[in-house]
């Protein structure tokens, strides 16, 4: 979520300040189709001309769904252009006041497509479909080829493809383009792996049209000893390559967020100071963009009060061992938020800990398509990671810790909502989203009362005060929240998917 967060008269959404504190007034559903069982893949598309749109696929079949502001079903337009037959992979949306932007991949043959359509606010599709680019592969694609960003302003959208074929060479092709789609610039970069076990890892993309991403040795599951993180400039045919100083430090993963605002790139990670110990605190590393240089690259340390809070139930010294970074929100005075949670499995065989996770978190795990390598897995593609089936496991996700810090890494403030979450089935109901209304961020999640399952909200301040609200309006029984799934769609709107009766439908969450 592209989202900035301040001292009280800078926080925003969107550059606007709504400094009025807000309370959910409502909640409205929409009525469950026949056809969306817990086996609908789904996006939320996004608010277009008052409308909600929201992108459905059954059986190789597509369909942007179209709700009014009372949640009811005004048009339902199947999206006939995307192939039946060939193989569909991935679509991203981006949506804009009048308009969304369907790029989608699909396989056909030994070649996949990347495409594009422009979606009015009725669910039609306006104009031609539009051919970004081609990749001829001689296999089967499974994960996706190509990945898609957006600038926080919507400006600017990246495309971009990595061939993996030479595992000490990788190849990496880039497009640029405006908002309308037009090409600015298209790139073809040599990235030189020198180790057998580095890796890519998280990609942004700047206002400007400036790539970010990391590149990071890690051996198997274990800690990442050695990083650098990569600038490539929008207009420039080269990679800038700056290395980070972690010699006597071990990270977890990284994390990139752009701040647009200050011109900055702020580099985070839980860090170690041992290899596969405790984890003792956050690595930060803030790069300067117009002063081309880094203005923080500093360790801070977890104190025991924070660890006595966050712990749940895990001793002092392994407190954060479950924890994983789960949001990152800058602030217009250069400070910046941190959200992380508790997140493990449990089962009758096997013991946990975050090292059975490739690369460390269940929330992000790299794919690879045979010579293609993609930073991003598919798992919350269109839901596409729910209910794993596996009756032995069960999925927990517990306390949120939220800290504030200052621009030069200093903490400031930090809140712990407590929680207790598990489900033996899938993940699905569990975790949280966050909710943007100015003056405020809320934080949604599931909390278990008196067997039922109620859509809780706390609220943080910009100075750090939390409060839990009032229970929600419009709770009825029977439907069951799926938090992490839900999409802010404006300024004091989200949109959050359901299960009523074992059928999917999406409810309408209006702020005051």
């Amino acid at each position: 979520m592209n989202t900035m967060f301040g001292k009280r008269g800078i926080f925003c959404l969107l550059a606007v300040c709504f400094l009025i504190p807000a309370t959910a007034q409502r909640i409205i559903y929409s009525d469950p189709d026949k056809d969306d069982t817990r086996r609908l893949n789904f996006e939320i598309v996004g608010k277009i001309n008052g409308n909600f749109l929201i992108y459905k696929n059954v059986r190789n079949k597509n369909w942007i769904v179209v709700l009014d502001s009372d949640m009811k079903q005004i048009g339902k337009e199947e999206q006939d252009y995307v192939p039946i037959n060939d193989r569909m992979i991935n679509a991203d949306f981006f949506p804009y006041s009048d308009h969304a932007w369907m790029i989608y991949q699909y396989q056909k043959r030994n070649v996949v497509y990347c495409m594009a359509s422009k979606i009015d606010g009725n669910g039609k599709k306006v104009g031609d479909v539009i051919e970004l680019d081609t990749t001829h592969i001689g296999f089967a694609a499974n994960n996706r080829i190509y990945s898609v960003l957006s600038s926080e302003d919507k400006k600017r959208i990246g495309i971009f493809k990595i061939n993996s074929r030479n595992k000490r060479l990788y190849l990496m092709t880039t497009l640029l383009l405006n908002e309308n789609l037009e090409l600015l610039k298209k790139n073809r970069l040599e990235i030189a792996m020198e180790e057998r076990n580095e890796h890519l890892g998280d990609f942004s993309l700047d206002n400007e049209g400036d790539i970010i991403f990391s590149k990071f040795l890690r051996t198997g599951n274990d800690n990442i000893s050695s990083a650098s993180f990569i600038i490539k400039k929008a207009q420039e045919d080269t990679l800038i390559v700056k290395p980070l100083n972690i010699e006597k430090t071990w990270l977890d993963e990284i994390h990139i967020k752009v701040d647009n605002y200050n011109k900055r790139y702020f580099l985070t990670s839980f860090y170690y100071k041992e290899r596969r110990g405790n984890i003792d605190g956050f690595y930060f590393y803030i790069w300067d963009k117009i002063g081309q240089q880094p203005v923080v690259e500093d360790v801070c340390i977890f104190s025991d009060e924070i660890r006595k809070e966050s712990r749940g139930d895990a001793s002092m010294k392994m407190a954060f061992n479950d924890y994983f970074i789960r949001n990152i929100i800058t602030r217009r005075d250069g400070g910046f938020i941190i959200g992380s949670e508790a997140y493990y499995t449990t089962s009758r065989f096997n013991s946990w800990n975050r090292w059975d996770y490739l690369y460390g978190s269940p929330y992000w795990s790299p794919g690879f398509n045979s010579n293609y390598y993609s930073p991003y897995y598919d798992r919350f593609w269109w839901g596409g990671g729910r209910s794993t089936g596996n009756q032995s496991v069960r999925h927990h996700a517990d306390n949120i810790t939220v800290l504030s810090f200052s621009d030069k890494g200093k903490l400031e403030w930090s809140n712990v909502m407590g929680k207790n979450q598990f489900d033996d089935e899938s993940d699905d109901m569990l975790s949280y989203q966050l909710m943007n209304t100015g003056g405020q961020i809320h934080f949604l999640f599931n909390h278990q009362e008196r067997r039922n399952s109620l859509l809780t909200d706390y609220s943080i301040t910009p100075e750090g005060q939390m409060t839990r609200n009032p229970t929600l309006k419009n709770l009825d029984k029977g439907y069951e929240f799926m938090p992490k799934f839900g999409k802010q769609v404006s300024a004091k709107q989200m949109i959050m998917p359901c299960l009523y009766r074992n059928y999917i439908c999406f409810a309408k969450i209006d702020y005051n």
